[in-house]
């Protein structure tokens, strides 16, 4: 363990690929670094021991105005579909890798989001700001106390530097850490340029580093894929079964490694609503909750497309029409794996011996007809099966206009909870129920006192939300039903 960031046992890591996947820089220093927030389970993860973050070398380097000595920064290229369309070239248009380090058996990538433009940010400045940093650090910390896969965030150092959005904000840096950032658009941007041996030098990297039980496999491309649709069906399971809303789910923001990766306007769903779309700029809905498993499945078509050329190499017209109905199999059992995983996660939120499609399908209904708060809801049915009382059951009620269809619904799910083994199921859901999550107005609220320079409600929700499943008592005002007013809060992908 070592204090200092330069002192990480740094790696070559995605530089081994060569020149065409990355342009070496150096991030654009802001005129100041004010601090901001740390993750010490990040620091510990990569190697930083405690007080690292005293160093201010250190969160200068987090910043992009300090450098690490012989350590060529850089940015990456990629290609994508945005909103179901083809965008062409895009690319790190903010993100600057400052490389990857090596802890014990594990290797992280670690990027400044925010340091400056690179030759991938088209229009934009290359900037982030205070308030969409905020919510970045927050919710990907949050996303990892719930035990979802997601990028991590080490900290988040923020400036005075004036950046123009819809508004004059200030700007400020997430330092993002996992175990690669290496995306579907990746893949496309290769295949759709012909640059084969590229795609298979990229294919052959995450098979090495990240799949290297698929090695020895007589089909390895196609054995990743097969991964990568099992790991991303059980990612967007996680996500409806704690009612998640990403918001931009184009194929340059799908992780080849299953995570949750880049978070734009995001939101934890609050009244159920299965149709809620979190991002105002998507104004077709393609990414509303609702629609997110099926979105999965669009881009693991697209990403599939793109590893086509690795799966049935060469010209001969019966191999590729054979590999591409294997293709379509594979890809086919992705509903079937999405339902089955869904199914999984909301019977240990029920607490049920095994899956009730058919119960649960009643629930989410009602939950939606009724738009009754989904996180508040399940927590407190955790109270009811806990002791059954007529208190706790008139919490629950109270939640919905419809008693009757709510009332009949409780009949026939309290009938399949053993009473002996009450107790002992009540706890195991309170291990699968938050009762904390990253409301809307609670982020809002951080984010206003930190714009006005307090980030006591940042570090406060930082640490309630490492322990999401836990009582925490000094922090039950953070679970308390939202006011009339967040459902006002609009975000889009303007960070």
């Amino acid at each position: 363990m070592t204090k200092s960031i330069d002192s990480l046992a740094w790696q070559e890591g995605f530089l081994n690929l060569g020149s065409a996947f990355f342009t070496p820089l150096k991030p654009t220093p802001l005129p100041d670094c004010l601090g901001g927030v740390v993750s010490q389970s990040v620091a510990k993860s990569i190697g930083l021991s405690s007080g690292w973050e005293l160093d201010q070398h250190n969160l200068e380097v987090l910043t992009g105005n300090a450098h690490l000595e012989n350590r060529p920064a850089y940015a990456t290229v990629y290609s994508g579909h945005q909103f179901g369309v083809w965008a062409g070239q895009l690319g790190d248009g903010r993100a600057i890798h400052l490389g990857t380090v090596q802890n014990g058996d594990e290797s992280y990538e670690i990027q400044l989001k925010g340091a400056g433009k690179t030759p991938y940010s088209r229009m934009g400045d290359g900037r982030a700001v205070l308030r969409s940093s905020i919510r970045e650090f927050l919710c990907s910390e949050a996303m990892a106390g719930l035990s979802i896969p997601t990028t991590r965030a080490l900290a988040l150092t923020h400036s005075s530097a004036p950046v123009v959005r819809e508004k004059v904000e200030t700007a400020a840096v997430v330092t993002r850490v996992a175990p690669s950032f290496i995306r579907f658009g990746h893949f496309e941007h290769f295949a759709s340029n012909q640059q084969y041996e590229d795609l298979k030098s990229l294919a052959d990297f995450v098979i090495e580093n990240h799949y290297s039980h698929l090695q020895d496999s007589e089909e390895p491309y196609l054995a990743l894929l097969e991964e990568v649709i099992a790991k991303n069906a059980a990612l967007v399971a996680k996500w409806q079964a704690v009612g998640f809303c990403h918001g931009v789910l184009n194929t340059d923001n799908m992780s080849i490694l299953g995570l949750t990766l880049d978070y734009g306007p995001f939101s934890f769903i609050d009244a159920t609503d299965l149709k809620y779309i979190c991002n105002h700029s998507d104004s077709a809905g393609r990414y509303s909750y609702l629609n997110q498993p099926n979105v999965f499945h669009w881009n693991l078509v697209r990403l599939a497309e793109a590893l086509l050329p690795l799966i049935a190499p060469g010209q001969d017209e019966a191999l590729i029409d054979a590999k591409v109905e294997q293709l379509k199999e594979l890809l086919f059992q992705f509903p079937h794996q999405y339902e089955h995983f869904y199914q999984e996660e909301m019977r240990l939120k029920l607490g049920l011996t095994q899956s009730e499609n058919a119960l649960v399908e009643e629930l989410v209904l009602l939950l939606d007809h009724n738009r009754v708060d989904y996180t508040f809801f399940f927590r407190s049915l955790c109270d009811v099966v806990d002791t059954a009382s007529i208190a706790a059951i008139s919490v629950i009620k109270d939640l919905f206009l419809d008693q009757l269809g709510v009332d009949l619904w409780l009949q026939k799910y309290l009938a399949m909870i053993p009473s002996e083994k009450a107790k002992v199921i009540a706890a195991q859901m309170r291990r699968h129920n938050p009762k904390y999550i990253l409301r809307q107005y609670l982020a809002q609220k951080a984010i206003e006192n930190a714009e006005n320079g307090d980030f006591g409600l940042v570090h406060q929700l930082h640490e309630c939300l490492q322990k999401p499943y836990d009582e925490q008592l000094e922090f039950s005002e953070f679970a308390k039903l939202p006011p009339e007013w967040a459902s006002q809060i609009s975000v889009s992908c303007s960070s």
